[in-house]
């Protein structure tokens, strides 16, 4: 893909990034025309706001670009989102926001889905001049497109086969190794959950592997929920809940872009991707509250909602991670409305079991402009998963707590020094200019914190 970063230009227009507070200082020390053509629109420094400066020939050669307080890491989407083609330099930096967070920032506003609507307009293009930076952003761009286009594009078009071709031309990318465990051969193998979750659908479940890296160095293990659309099966969703379903491969979605980033930027790791992909569809062969369901653990799952069905999936994947002994293991889920009720459209909840982890890429987040907030494995409330028939049920018995008893169920498959699991949305309402769509979350965080380490 082209990028929107660039070495250099010797027409880029110069972008001033300016706040509320140093709006009045900067305007002292620049021509005239600046401060007139501020007053005539009300240029406050309000975030997201800009204003196009021409020069004596009328031509655009500079931008006031507002960003309010300072308290928006990505308050340059609403740049590269909003202004018009062509490429640009930032000439007056502000100390809140790091090069990271300016290129993440428009990356992100730049970002635009165009597979079934045309779009000729040519993106905004940033000038990065330092090498390392600028390889860095495009890195992380590329890889977040990868995840808001898989997340974006609907099950019609990226069901369980599609998903197993996008890794594995990640494979052939970066020279990794794919295989996959498909239909009836996932009862074989010993996939029973991932089997009976995705059986109803056209297009047979299957579980894909990914393995890439120095073997001898530490292994990190991604997995993600790849349920290409949920219905809710026979606990069937009602349709203003069904209708951003495609959404719910986000975890796989994830799991897979930051499995990309680590390949690309050529971090010293042994890594492995474990992706369970279905669709969860009803039919005569879906499974049905009140089944209990093996599972690759040994555990036995009564089902008591099957719209709690990423669980199951992402069950015999962690199992089939933690045999593969990973020092480092992480999964990502488009898992509970609990975490939305809870954390609201921007914050990524997140859980582990390793203390120095939690640290490192909570620490990241902030670093990076990339929110998100540890919420408790808090064991008693195991009680509420407890079943009468079955080793563990898949519903909790009380609306309350929702993301933390679906973090506590996924941590009965877990055997692993070090897990962390994200309950991510995988989504976002429209802001800034930026249309309603497929997001990513936490990734960034992730990411820079496992760079630091490895």
């Amino acid at each position: 893909m082209s990028s929107v970063f660039i070495a250099s230009s010797k027409k880029a227009i110069r972008l001033h990034l300016l706040s509320k507070e140093s709006l009045n200082d900067w305007m002292q020390a620049q021509e005239k025309r600046f401060s007139t053509f501020a007053e005539a629109a009300g240029f406050k420094g309000q975030a997201g706001k800009f204003l196009l400066i021409p020069n004596s020939d009328g031509v655009v050669a500079d931008v006031l670009f507002g960003v309010g307080e300072g308290d928006d890491p990505m308050v340059l989407t609403g740049a590269s989102s909003s202004l018009p083609s062509g490429v640009y330099e930032i000439a007056t930096p502000v100390p809140f926001l790091s090069v990271e967070q300016i290129a993440a920032g428009w990356a992100d506003g730049a970002y635009r889905f165009n597979r079934y609507k045309k779009d000729d307009a040519e993106p905004a293009i940033l000038v990065i001049s330092k090498q390392d930076e600028r390889e860095a952003a495009q890195i992380e761009e590329a890889s977040i497109k990868l995840v808001r286009d898989l997340i974006n594009t609907p099950a019609e078009d990226m069901g369980p086969t599609q998903i197993a071709e996008k890794i594995e031309e990640l494979g052939k990318e970066f020279g990794a190794e794919v295989s996959q465990i498909i239909g009836d051969d996932l009862l074989k193998e010993n996939y029973p959950m991932i089997h009976a979750v995705g059986r109803a659908a056209v297009q047979a479940p299957r579980y894909i592997e990914l393995s890439w890296g120095n073997k001898k160095a530490p292994h990190i293990a991604l997995v993600g929920k790849g349920v290409a659309f949920d219905t809710g099966g026979l606990n069937i969703k009602t349709g203003n809940y069904m209708r951003i379903m495609k959404k719910d491969m986000g975890g796989a979605a994830h799991a897979i872009g930051l499995a990309r980033m680590i390949m690309a930027a050529n971090l010293n790791v042994r890594l492995t991707l474990h992706i369970p992909a279905v669709e969860n569809a009803i039919g005569r062969a879906a499974f049905r509250p009140g089944d209990v369901l093996n599972s690759r653990k040994g555990l036995t799952v009564e089902i008591d909602n099957t719209d709690a069905e990423g669980r199951l999936v992402l069950g015999d994947a962690l199992t089939r991670a933690c045999e593969l002994k990973p020092d480092i293991l992480m999964d990502f889920a488009t898992l509970t409305g609990a975490a939305r009720v809870a954390m609201g459209a921007d914050v990524a909840p997140f859980f582990t079991n390793d203390e120095a982890l939690a640290t490192g890429i909570y620490q990241s987040g902030v670093d990076m402009g990339d929110p998100i907030w540890r919420l408790p494995l808090w064991k008693p409330y195991l009680s509420m998963l407890n079943s009468s028939v079955a080793d563990i049920v898949n519903g909790a018995s009380s609306p309350f707590a929702g993301t933390i008893t679906a973090a506590l169920f996924l941590q009965k498959f877990v055997d692993a020094p070090s897990w962390t699991h994200f309950d991510v949305w995988g989504w976002r309402l429209s802001k800034y200019g930026r249309p309603e769509g497929g997001a990513a979350f936490a990734l960034r965080a992730v990411f820079n914190h496992l760079k630091r380490e490895f």
